[in-house]
């Protein structure tokens, strides 16, 4: 097939095809500045159970993220996702937490996501080619219903982190509201009624028995694990400060980045409780994917701890992110990249200095398998460049007070595209892969030119009313700096369409004068560089 250009009246538009397991193929017109979530509202037109709330999309066998953008993961014309319909109700089933391909199986509960009057069990089966004939290979008892196959081998909806191998629960999302204080984020949560409820940004959950407030922030794993603990014991996950009203949480789930699908013995795994300066440990009631549930907790600091063997973790799995920044403001193309366990509290640490030094991300995906502490990384690239202090990157854990390790990379001839690859120097295995175009440098300098916020908006207006994404994020930034108010904010998010959104916030920022809408030119090249870059680049 041809690949499709862009029409002109249209100029970003492009279509891209979408299969589900029922053997449905559909076509959908978006643009690259549309989110996962606007995908899914327009292919919600031609089938209404597709939505971004009855339904997940996967793409180059990832879970896509509903507040990313197309662009995000260079989607390209003519493309073919796979979106599977999300599936609630009856008891719980004990499924497979890994995509097949993989030695070890290992099952545990669904948790919230289960199946009604089915006896489905989990066998290793490509998704992948359910999507080229989506009845081949499935169980009997299954028939007419290959979603609920798939999922049976791939819990969890809307995954908790980056794994290819673990698939998290489906829990309600709750979307905290953020306040800076001493330096530091405060995250508030109204949890609306009973039920199980996941914070949208930092992965913590709650179980609760009735409508509560919970207030809770990180806090630092160095600054409470006395030297001695800190030869024992090794972070495997954030630590919190957590506060709520007492009797009401029944569990809480803290997020953990220790890969469960290589079927580890997770007898180390504890839970540490801090409270007057003294730590106690306690088992976890089960683990998930990504998280370790206590049941009836009491609140103080919280977080997941793993025992050290023989002086090392080089035996345990580790979720892992690479993160890339390019400095705008360094000679030629200068780029750093950090290899860091999934733990927001470090990624939010290490984006913040980034900012710190004019450096802007570059989104890429994680590595393709765990990785292990105590262990280092080789990095290479297919083209010339120059990687300093040198090519390996040791795995390991920093607290986020910490200097993050990392590797700059000098790029004096950027050419059109160029790999970056990233081996295991015990035996040479590839773990990561990723690819940089020069149309990604280029976005982000355009982006770096600096004009008036209040130029920008008066310029833009009509295309910021129609194309500005991520409102609730953008709110709760323009909160914290004290540009808009916690009504205001509430106001906003009451109107009933995103367009009308963007339409009042920006009447309202250009009423409140040049220092709000250079807030909100700041907040757009964080949040949404090449939407701003697309924009200046027409200016």
């Amino acid at each position: 097939m041809a690949e499709q250009q862009p029409t002109a009246d249209s100029p970003a538009e492009f279509r891209i095809f979408v299969k589900t397991l029922t053997g449905q193929n559909l076509a959908v017109q978006v643009s690259l500045d549309d989110t996962v979530r606007d995908f899914q509202v327009k292919l919600s037109a031609q089938d209404s159970s597709l939505g971004p709330e009855t339904a997940f999309v996967i793409w180059n066998q990832q879970y896509m993220n509903q507040d990313l953008t197309l662009r995000s993961y260079e989607i390209k014309p003519d493309c073919t996702v796979l979106c599977v319909r999300r599936l609630r109700g009856g008891s719980s089933l004990p499924v497979e937490s890994r995509l097949p391909g993989k030695a070890g199986p290992r099952y545990e509960s669904l948790g919230p996501v289960y199946f009604q009057g089915m006896d489905i069990k989990p066998r290793h089966v490509d998704p992948w080619k359910l999507v080229a004939d989506p009845h081949e290979s499935l169980p009997a008892e299954a028939s007419g219903s290959a979603e609920a196959s798939f999922l049976s081998m791939n819990p969890g909806s809307s995954p908790q982190g980056t794994c290819r191998s673990c698939m998290g629960e489906v829990l309600p999302e709750v979307t905290p509201k953020i306040t800076r204080a001493s330096g530091k984020h405060m995250y508030q949560a109204h949890l609306p009624g009973e039920g199980v409820f996941q914070c949208s940004i930092t992965g913590l959950g709650f179980e609760v028995k009735s409508a509560v407030t919970v207030t809770y922030r990180y806090a630092t794993w160095t600054r409470h694990l006395s030297r001695d603990d800190q030869e024992t014991w090794v972070p495997a996950g954030p630590l919190f400060h957590i506060a709520v009203q007492p009797g009401v949480v029944r569990a809480v789930r803290l997020p953990h980045f220790i890969c469960l699908a290589e079927d580890i013995d997770t007898n180390p795994c504890f839970i540490a409780h801090f409270e007057s300066g003294k730590m106690t440990l306690q088992r976890p009631t089960r683990l998930t994917a990504f998280s370790a549930v206590l049941e009836n907790p009491s609140f103080s600091l919280l977080g997941v701890l793993w025992r050290r063997l023989r002086s090392t973790l080089n035996s345990f799995p580790m979720h892992s992110l690479v993160l890339i920044f390019h400095q705008l403001s360094a000679a030629d193309t200068t780029l750093h990249l950090y290899l860091i366990p999934d733990d927001n509290s470090v990624r939010q640490a290490v984006e913040e200095q980034e900012q710190n030094w004019n450096s802007k991300l570059i989104p890429k995906p994680p590595p393709f398998n765990p990785l292990f502490f105590g262990c280092s990384y080789r990095v290479t690239s297919t083209s010339f460049v120059e990687i300093t202090p040198n090519t390996e990157l040791p795995f390991c854990y920093k607290s986020p007070k910490e200097q993050q390790l990392f590797v700059e990379i000098y790029i004096r001839n950027m050419v059109e595209e160029m790999s970056f690859l990233m081996t295991d120097t015990r035996n040479d295995t590839e773990v990561w892969r990723a690819s940089l175009r020069s149309g990604d440098i280029k976005l982000l300098a355009r982006a770096s030119k600096t004009i008036s916020g209040a130029a920008f908006v008066k310029k833009h207006q009509t295309e910021l009313c129609s194309r500005m994404r991520q409102l609730p994020i953008i709110l709760q930034y323009l909160r914290d700096a004290n540009v808009i108010n916690s009504d205001e904010e509430e106001e906003l998010q009451g109107l009933d369409t995103n367009k009308r959104k963007n339409r009042v916030l920006l009447d309202l920022v250009k009423k409140k004068g040049p220092k709000a809408q250079e807030q909100l030119y700041q907040i757009l090249q964080i949040k949404d560089p090449y939407l701003v870059a697309d924009l200046e680049k027409s200016t």
